[in-house]
């Protein structure tokens, strides 16, 4: 699958591939009991990012340009890159060897500890949202700051007035749809409401804000694709998302900053009640939700501003 996503030149055979490819690693992650880690690359790799690309090559075109030149000297830096990644594994323990530091330090106090500590049944949750949640801030600032760059490049200056555009034209292109606008209508709640579920039942089975976020703004993306843009902003005002976005990391560093001032180090929910379990379970509360508030804006930010790009395009040209 991935020697024929590299030798194909169609962009859209491209796309299709890469979330055929995304589903198969998402079962080999099941059948090696990842399970969080199979939703994440179902959702992610399946989902989200193949409607992102879809948007992104309407665009760019669906055929990929000819090579005009011979990248050796690219070709170079990545053998060399490579070799250098290949010596620093030497000293590394084997894979899956007992004797790994992983296997006889790390794991056993997530597993036998982690419930006393943290009181939160999924292991996975309990290592991302409390042993490991300064990390996990770090990714979420990453997320963010990606739909900072794609506002910088993408972002179109407001206009008084729309272009016309023939309404007529629309309403024939939605009827060659209507298939898929009406299964969409029955759909889109439950992906929400299933969204809901995944986000405030991340403690307990697969799951949390990455997952939640990314299926929320699937939801939206897949509406704004079958019904319109102008119809989706409409509903979905993109201020009010990029409001979300900053104020869902803004949450999850507030936490952070209230465990210090009530006596505790960084992150440490122990100090936000009276109770440490009941403490780390307000804290992973709030973060996840720092985190889906996050993930879901920045999708759908990053969407409508491609999207926004192509129907100004196609606008100029009616024009």
């Amino acid at each position: 699958m991935a020697i024929a996503i590299v030798r194909t030149k169609d962009l859209l055979a491209v796309v299709m591939l890469t979330g055929i490819y995304g589903l198969l690693s998402a079962s080999f992650f099941v059948v090696l009991d990842a399970v969080d880690v199979a939703f994440t690359e179902a959702s992610v790799g399946a989902g989200i990012s193949g409607l992102l690309m879809l948007a992104a090559i309407t665009m760019t075109g669906r055929a990929e340009a000819p090579k005009r030149h011979k990248p050796l000297l690219a070709l170079l830096v990545v053998l060399i890159t490579g070799g250098m990644l290949i010596y620093g594994t030497l000293d590394m323990p084997y894979f899956g060897s007992f004797d790994a530091p992983v296997h006889q330090h790390v794991a056993p106090r997530y597993i036998n500890d982690s419930m006393q500590e943290v009181g939160v049944p999924n292991i996975v949750t309990s290592v991302l949202a409390s042993y490991r949640a300064f990390d996990t801030l770090g990714e979420v600032a990453v997320i963010f700051t990606a739909g900072i760059g794609v506002l910088s490049l993408l972002t179109l200056p407001q206009r008084r007035k729309p272009y016309l555009v023939e309404e007529s034209g629309k309403e024939q292109m939605y009827k060659q749809h209507i298939v898929l606008r009406v299964i969409s209508k029955a759909l889109i709640p439950i992906i929400l409401l299933f969204a809901l579920y995944v986000q405030f039942h991340g403690d307990f089975g697969p799951g949390g804000g990455f997952q939640a976020g990314v299926i929320f703004a699937a939801a939206i993306i897949l509406y704004a694709m079958l019904f319109g843009l102008d119809n989706a902003k409409r509903i979905f005002s993109l201020s009010l998302f990029q409001l979300l976005a900053a104020i869902g990391l803004l949450l999850y560093a507030s936490v952070g900053v209230v465990s210090l001032f009530n006596g505790g180090n960084f992150l440490d929910y122990n100090v936000l009640a009276e109770d440490p379990i009941a403490g780390q379970h307000l804290g992973i509360l709030l973060i996840e939700l720092g985190v889906g508030c996050t993930v879901a804006s920045v999708m759908i930010i990053i969407f409508f501003n491609f999207a926004g790009r192509r129907e100004a395009q196609q606008n100029g040209e009616e024009r």
